[in-house]
């Protein structure tokens, strides 16, 4: 049975969990999220069970498990780098600018990168 604590992950475990009963897989996945959350501080609680509301909206949005990575990945660019982002609220609380921190592009949509091609009609036989 996998270690489903917060203290190890056993990835191997959950893997085969969620290929062999993907209903128990989202229910103690839930359990380790909430078990997390319950042992942040108080004043915190509220914040990450909004930022996880918020995963678990985008997640039910897509229709393919790597949609939603790229769609998480793209919350978690915008948290960090964004106008409001982490970065910009670290460098007015110190004063220093991080100058040399490079901001990752997002992935593209994959409907920008196909190449339609025109069909040409046949003759009428």
């Amino acid at each position: 049975m996998p270690d489903f604590s917060t203290d190890g992950f056993d990835f191997d475990g959950w893997m085969h969990l969620a290929k062999t009963d993907p209903e128990k897989f989202e229910e103690k996945r839930a359990e380790a999220i909430e078990s997390i959350i319950s042992s942040a501080p108080e004043s915190s609680q509220r914040r990450l069970r909004g930022l996880q509301w918020r995963i678990d909206m985008e997640r039910k949005r897509c229709k393919t498990p790597l949609e939603s990575c790229v769609r998480i990945y793209d919350m978690l660019i915008d948290y960090v780098y964004s106008e409001k982002g982490l970065l910009n609220c670290i460098n007015q609380l110190t004063g220093r600018p991080c100058h040399n921190i490079s901001i990752p592009e997002k992935p593209r949509s994959r409907t920008n990168q196909a190449k339609i091609l025109p069909l040409k009609r046949q003759a009428a036989r």
